[in-house]
């Protein structure tokens, strides 16, 4: 009997390094493997317990023909962005920096100050984002930006993509004070058009180029073949697949992903966002079609208490029928110990509401809104951010969801509620569940196979409502 084709599919994650062994003939899961994320100390560590997992579940382990990585470790990949008008260029910017996978820690617009630069040295981002006026428009910002970024003391690289009049002028500037840098086409060429696609491959590159160096996990290159992105750009551009299909094959349509961390609570949408309703007047800039955001402040454990604050904790009290005194108890209690498991029903019921506030609130946050504005020739309704009203699918993935108590109670809160009608979160999308966290190796075999990739994504990311039995698929 031959042995199958097959794919190794690695993410270097925070706390643990993730493996999942794909038949790409199948396609099937074949195995999953997992280890301690070892980057402080010697990553190889980490990889060689969860190959050893892995092998002990699968009886030995297969030739791979591809072994293909992404990483979140070390905290991920640590940005700033600088723009000129924090509604125009800072936010395109921003844009670029989320679907390319980082990890944004401080947005700047207009001119830095020597207390922004200060900011920014403190943070110690991994890489810098400079964007600033539209092609043919201001150049002064961006220049004099340069000019202070030169003289900072950071050392990471720098990617100009701002106005093209200067990006010569700015990338030379830069370079003459031994930055790293690159160029990549204007996040926003015109007013009002986004354009973060060659950004935000600038990003990932590199993230490949500099970044794995930086968190060690080249160290381990005997044992992959490369690094690929980081690994929120691989659920996201499995999400894309998922939705779009790969030509051949259909995808599901519109969808968002929804993915409760201990950390964030990040949620990706693929949909063009715009207005569903006849009349609706789109402000503000565009929204790109792939979309992530990211809640800092949404975390299961690391921000439990932030939830809290962000809930209400009368709403928490009453979502898990746990008195307001002992579950403030409970939640200061997983503040001091983030690491720390549910062991019994009042801990299992805290953790069902603290997902479903973060949930809810994450997803309000990621889509757009509409209110009704008077003008001279009457009321007209404005829409600012991305309509997910039509959304085909809402799929969850991430440990809260995955082995949580009721995971289509928790998802549903992404759908639109009558107390806020003026949230345009999905209205009758299909619940699904990542339970197998095979989404980031989708976006990762997308790269060599897509249609196994998308066929894998299909197979294993189940409606809620079905129960699949053992080893099948339930989506078609």
């Amino acid at each position: 009997m031959s042995m199958p084709r097959a794919a190794l599919l690695i993410d270097f994650g925070s706390t643990y390094t993730k493996l999942r062994a794909v038949d790409l003939d199948g396609p099937r899961l074949l195995g999953s493997g997992q280890g301690p994320s070892t980057v402080a100390s010697d990553i190889t560590i980490g990889l060689t317990a969860a190959l050893v997992d892995l092998e002990r579940r699968l009886g030995g382990l297969p030739d791979f023909q591809y072994r293909l990585a992404s990483s979140s470790a070390a905290g991920g990949l640590r940005m700033v962005t600088v723009g000129l008008v924090r509604e125009l260029t800072a936010e395109a910017a921003r844009q670029a920096a989320l679907g390319a996978g980082a990890k944004l820690i401080a947005s700047f617009a207009y001119q830095l100050t020597k207390s922004d630069i200060d900011k920014i040295t403190e943070l110690a981002p991994d890489i810098v984002l400079l964007a600033g006026g539209t092609d043919g428009g201001n150049t002064e910002v961006i220049c004099a930006n340069a000019a202070m970024l030169a003289r900072a003391t950071i050392h990471c690289p720098i990617i100009v993509a701002g106005n093209r009049v200067v990006t010569d002028q700015v990338c030379a500037l830069l370079a003459k004070a031994n930055k790293l840098t690159s160029a990549a086409e204007n996040v926003m060429p015109e007013f009002g058009v986004l354009n973060i696609e060659p950004a935000r491959e600038a990003i990932r590159q590199v993230f490949i180029n500099r970044i794995v160096h930086a968190k060690g996990i080249d160290r381990a290159q005997n044992m992959f073949d490369r690094v690929l992105m980081p690994t929120p750009a691989a659920v996201l551009e499995g999400a894309r697949l998922l939705a779009d299909g790969d030509g051949a094959m259909s995808g599901l349509g519109s969808l968002l992903v929804v993915d409760v961390g201990g950390a964030t609570t990040d949620v990706h949408s693929v949909c063009t966002g715009k207005p569903t309703h006849e009349g609706v007047v789109l402000q503000g800039l565009p929204e790109p079609y792939l979309k992530r955001t990211v809640e800092g402040d949404l975390g299961m454990r690391h921000n439990a208490l932030a939830i809290v604050e962000a809930a209400g904790i009368d709403v928490l009290a009453a979502d898990s029928a746990v008195p307001v005194a002992r579950l403030e108890q409970l939640v200061r209690r997983l503040h001091s110990d983030v690491e720390r498991l549910p062991t019994d029903a009042e801990e299992r019921a805290l953790d069902h509401a603290l997902a479903r506030a973060a949930v809810r609130i994450a997803v309000r946050r990621h889509a757009g809104t509409t209110e009704t504005v008077y003008t001279v020739t009457g009321p007209v309704t404005v829409q600012r951010g991305k309509d997910l009203s039509d959304i085909t699918a809402v799929v969850g993935t991430g440990g809260p969801l995955a082995h949580g108590v009721d995971p289509a109670a928790t998802l549903a809160m992404a759908l639109a509620d009558a107390a806020e009608p003026l949230s345009l979160r999905p209205r009758q999308a299909k619940l699904l569940l990542d339970r197998d966290y095979v989404l980031y190796a989708c976006g990762l075999l997308a790269s060599v196979e897509p249609q196994a990739a998308l066929a894998l994504a299909l197979r294993y990311i189940h409606p809620l409502q079905e129960t699949p039995r053992r080893g099948q698929g339930s989506v078609s």
